[in-house]
């Protein structure tokens, strides 16, 4: 229509060339330009029937997608972090099962930490001479210990008291009948809880007084013989901290270094259960317990001391409460999105038209149809009982909206730039346009889904949900842009017509026939005798970013300068960021979970500086060894007679090492403890006159009729008969290896041919102090590797299939981080791999065009990597979603992009970009950059480090480096190397125009005959002649059509 004014029609710089020239098609563009064809078609012909019913299409779409969105009332959203990351399937999952199936699940932890602020260390004079002690050991600091303590015990009393829950290993149920019996790891335990025990003074040889440190340093160095009254030891490396500094911190030899604490740990051990109902007690104590805290805290601390808490719920707590404290940044940021497209989408050239040029409904439909696809996703998992994640519903909105956005500009500023041909309905030009762009929305859409599809199948649980609600979210997405968004269109397309018309007093009829749907198929004009719209109503925009793409940006990124000077700099912007990817920091920090403002950041930042043991490690056995022979024995243990590679002489020599290993500590051995058991039947073993079990501190019990072996260990027949006696006889001061206490847990026993025998068991030791990501997955590497050793030389020494594996609480968790870069790099390959079948399928097997998506997508995701490093993002579950998202919505920065420019017919690359970057990349750039960027922008005044982190920072580096690289490297990469115009299309469009020339050049004859009989005598002539009279009027109209 632009070029119907002779006089206004640009110069072209576009001639046709003879179809000889142009070389024969190849089948595969042959084979190309028909599928475009066929898509063109069927989305024109969707287009004109969603145009045509919008309100069936509509109602349509509002049910079936409420139909599944209903299904979010099932949905489950999976809160524990075990299975948020770690794979059933992965070995840390199989080997937590076995330890729990045979033993019981790891403990729950509630800890207090307190530290002196303001008080001098302390110092005692002894024969040795004077000792100084740290701040912690001032008296008046202990007592506030001790009152603190004591109502911490009496929480809850009577009807759900710490007792009902607590680990209480001297009782038969290992359930407490009072909290004394409670498992409390406490300095107070080396003076039995008593103040009397504690203030006892006394002389030695030389005449020094001696009181409650000499007591402890005589505790501190054998625990056993102060028991607490729990009935067990007190490890002063677990009651105390702050005696070891950095370079100590992996060194667990150090004597004498106790009285230096500046610290002391209060920790209650409470039993744990996988069972709701059965925990359901233990959630409630330790809200009291966190409520009495924060409230001791804030009112009753003495301001000389500094304390620290958490309790085993602590962490989830306050994740879930950081959710809903950004709930309302997350909303702010969706809200500026809507904004900015609903105004985006319009077309305002003063005030006065806001409200009718503007987009607000249309944009708030698309907003929502982004929306309901993330619904009607999370309802379909739900039907079908997939739990979802925390991650994939904070990050999912945000993929969907970048994606639904750019296909909305896409779809709408197309419209807006195609003039409605004259006598053309709305419901026809709405059709050509889906027409026209639907191909590429299909193209970028499936490459999405099956991008995330193949993601799914990563072991990563966070991965694979995030992959498998996104894909669906994506494709419903697609389905709802190409109907109801087409339907919605149209409404507020004649809506807004409706009101101009109104507002111009200046309606136009037309009485053109209707174009047909092949006709709009083709961009066949039908009849240029009227214009249904005004120039007042012109939609095509002439001013902002299209604008600026055409007279600035365009011109000055492909003149002959500044292209080689964009790809220099993109290749040395990918080579600088591969050199720093190896160094790019694995794991999460657990500061990075919480808000610097939250107790539980001061318990880790307290953690991380006091303590001085890390967690429990178990080196576990699986069943089918015969410890009742002496080989099998001599292999385990330690004692005399034992081989020195036994497994519990490689904890102790791994010990020694303990800053390469990070085992800190030798392992308690049940078998060594049994030995010295069975070894005094005067003093622990005891049984009835029937031969069944009876504790040591009965009176009136029989001593055992323990048979020893050649060595003094006992026999077959003794060792499977007291076995059982050993486990259940709890120690104290005058049968300290009883083993009830510590090992009644330890050792799995099963009845066999009326003989007990021993099945799985474990040794237990200590890790080392953990203060970084890298610690904890560096201790697990070191574990697995001394328990690979172990398993060599138990199947070596005893000819038996028994494996030997390691297992710490945190485990599972940490495990991701051994193969997080093979995870990755597997993850983004199958989605580029998926995204190259897609689109050289979809671009007419172009293989040319593929490959440059392909490579565009790899350039983006490699900057992105290493931008990481700069930015201070680590690499694990978050980053790598993150990552896998990148490339999902790279697709939409580059497929759009190479589309266009494979769809023009221009000769010249230059001009084929230049073409494509005005339309598309204009679109692109309004669409999904600027909307992103808006919503982006408040992420950063989040309260949370990993909003800040894996969310803002992140997801600006996906929008910058998406941006740069399809609407800068992209077009300068296919000025240089852009596969070549398709023969087929050029000649089937050529054709097609100078037929249509003809024939509305006829037409126009016929007219001029009627009103001018000038030409009267040319009708007999050849028809050529009589159209050589217009060309230098129309010589532009073939480069229009085109």
């Amino acid at each position: 229509q632009q070029f119907r004014n002779p006089q206004s029609r640009p110069k072209s710089n576009i001639t046709f060339q003879h179809v000889e020239d142009l070389g024969q098609s190849t089948v595969l563009e042959k084979l190309g330009f028909q599928l475009e064809l066929f898509l063109q078609q069927r989305f024109t012909s969707l287009g004109y029937f969603c145009a045509k019913n919008p309100l069936k299409v509509l109602l349509t779409g509002v049910l079936v997608t409420s139909a599944l969105a209903f299904g979010i009332r099932y949905l489950e959203v999976t809160t524990d972090p075990v299975k948020l990351w770690a794979s059933p399937n992965s070995r840390s999952r199989k080997e937590r099962d076995y330890f729990e199936k045979h033993f019981e699940p790891f403990y729950r932890i509630e800890q207090v930490i307190v530290t002196a602020s303001g008080i001098p260390n302390v110092l005692h004079n002894t024969s040795n001479g004077v000792i100084e002690f740290g701040p912690v050991f001032n008296k008046t600091f202990l007592y506030e210990i001790k009152k603190l303590q004591d109502r911490l015990e009496m929480l809850g009393k009577p009807l759900s008291g710490l007792e009902k829950i607590c680990f209480a290993p001297m009782s038969s149920s290992g359930s407490a009948g009072a909290e004394s019996h409670c498992a409390v790891q406490s300095i107070w335990g080396y003076y039995n809880n008593d103040e009397t025990v504690f203030n006892r003074t006394a002389k030695d040889r030389e005449g020094f007084s001696t009181n409650y440190l000499d007591r402890f340093m005589k505790c501190s160095q054998n625990p056993y013989r102060c028991l607490a009254p729990y009935g067990g030891p007190i490890d002063p490396a677990i009651a105390l901290g702050g005696f070891l500094d950095a370079n100590d911190a992996k060194d667990s030899h150090l004597d004498g270094v106790y009285q230096k604490a500046t610290a002391v740990i209060i920790t209650f051990i409470i039993k744990n259960h996988h069972d709701e109902h059965k925990l359901k007690p233990a959630l409630e104590w330790e809200s009291l317990f966190l409520d009495f805290m924060k409230n001791w805290t804030t009112h009753e601390k003495p301001e000389f001391l500094d304390v620290a808490f958490s309790a085993e719920r602590s962490v989830q707590d306050q994740l879930e409460e950081e959710s809903k404290s950004e709930l309302k940044t997350i909303t702010l940021s969706y809200v500026i999105m809507f904004l900015y497209v609903s105004i985006a989408l319009g077309h305002v050239k003063n005030l006065s038209m806001l409200l009718y040029t503007s987009k607000i409904s249309l944009g708030f439909g698309g907003v929502v149809m982004v929306l309901v696809s993330v619904m009607a996703s999370a309802g379909l998992f739900g039907y079908i009982g997939l739990p979802a994640t925390i991650i994939t519903l904070e990050v999912m909105p945000f993929l969907v909206l970048a994606i639904g956005v750019d296909n909305m500009f896409i779809i709408v500023q197309t419209f807006q730039r195609e003039k409605r041909l004259s006598g053309e309905t709305v419901e026809h030009h709405i059709a050509r346009t889906l027409g026209k762009v639907a191909s590429s929305i299909l193209l970028t859409s499936i490459s999405e889904t099956v991008c995330f599809l193949l993601g799914s199948m990563s072991d990563m649980p966070a991965v694979k949900g995030f992959a498998l609600y996104a894909a669906v979210a994506l494709f419903i997405d697609f389905l709802l842009q190409i109907t109801c968004f087409v339907s919605l269109l149209t409404l507020d397309t004649k809506t807004q017509n409706a009101g101009l018309q109104f507002i111009s007093c200046a309606k136009k009829s037309t009485t053109s026939r209707h174009p047909s749907v092949d006709d709009i198929s083709t961009n066949r004009e039908v009849d240029t005798r009227h214009d249904l719209e005004s120039d007042s109503f012109d939609p095509s925009p002439s001013f902002g970013v299209y604008q600026f793409f055409q007279t600035i940006y365009i011109p000055f990124l492909l003149s002959k300068y500044v292209r080689p000077l964009v790809i220099v700099a993109f290749l040395l912007l990918l080579s600088s960021s591969i050199v720093v990817i190896p160094n790019i920091e694995i794991g999460l920090d657990k500061e990075l979970s919480v808000s610097e403002s939250s107790y539980v950041y001061k318990y880790f930042t307290f953690l991380t500086k006091y303590l001085s043991m890390g967690p429990p490690v178990y080196f576990v056995i699986t069943e089918g060894l015969n410890y009742s022979d002496t080989n099998v024995q001599n292999a385990i243990c330690s004692s005399a007679r034992c081989d020195p590679d036994s497994l519990v002489a490689t904890i102790y020599s791994a010990s020694t090492w303990s800053n390469k290993t990070y085992i800190a500590a030798p392992s308690n051995s049940w078998l060594d403890d049994y030995f010295g058991w069975s070894a005094s039947p005067e003093e622990c073993c005891k049984m009835t006159e029937s031969g069944h079990f009876c504790p040591h501190s009965m009176m009136g019990c029989d001593e055992c009729n323990l048979t020893p072996n050649s060595i003094g260990r006992p026999n077959v027949d003794s060792f499977e008969k007291f076995i059982s006696f050993f486990l259940k006889d709890n120690p104290d001061q005058f049968c300290v290896k009883g083993g009830h206490a510590a090992y009644s847990q330890a050792v799995n026993l099963y009845e066999y041919n009326n003989r007990t025998h021993v099945g799985a068991t474990h040794f237990q030791t200590f890790h080392t102090v953990m203060r970084s990501s890298k610690d904890y997955y560096s201790a697990l590497i070191q574990a697995r590797s001394l328990a690979e050793n172990m398993t060599q030389v138990l199947q070596h020494k005893l000819n038996t299939t028994v494996t030997v594996f390691p297992y710490s609480v945190f485990y599972v968790f940490f495990e991701q981080y051994l193969t997080s870069w093979k995870d990755m790099f597997s993850s983004l390959g199958i989605s580029l791999l998926s995204i190259f079948l897609v689109s050289l399928v979809l671009m007419g097997f172009n293989l040319s065009a593929a490959c440059i998506i392909v490579l565009t997508i790899f350039m983006t995701i490699i900057n992105i990597i290493g931008f990481m490093f700069w930015f201070g993002i680590s690499l694990n579950a978050l980053s790598i979603v993150n990552l896998v998202m990148a490339i999902g919505i790279s697709v939409e920065f580059c497929s759009h992009f190479v589309h266009s420019f494979t769809n023009s017919i221009h000769v010249s690359s230059i001009e084929r970009v230049s073409e494509s970057l005005s339309k598309t990349g204009s679109s692109v750039f309004s669409g999904i950059t600027l909307t992103k960027f808006g919503g982006i922008i408040v992420l950063a005044f989040a309260r949370s480090k990993i909003f800040k982190i894996f969310y803002f920072r992140m997801y600006f580096l996906i929008v910058v480096f998406g941006a740069m690289h399809g609407l800068v490297f992209l077009p300068v990469l296919l000025s240089y190397i852009g596969p070549p115009m398709n023969r087929e299309k050029y000649k089937y469009y050529q054709n097609k125009c100078q037929e249509e020339e003809t024939t509305r050049r006829m037409k126009r004859l016929d007219k001029k005959n009627k009103s001018n009989n000038k030409y009267c005598h040319n009708k007999n002539n050849n028809n050529t002649s009589i159209v050589q009279n217009y060309e230098d009027n129309d010589k532009n109209e073939n480069y229009y059509y085109l």
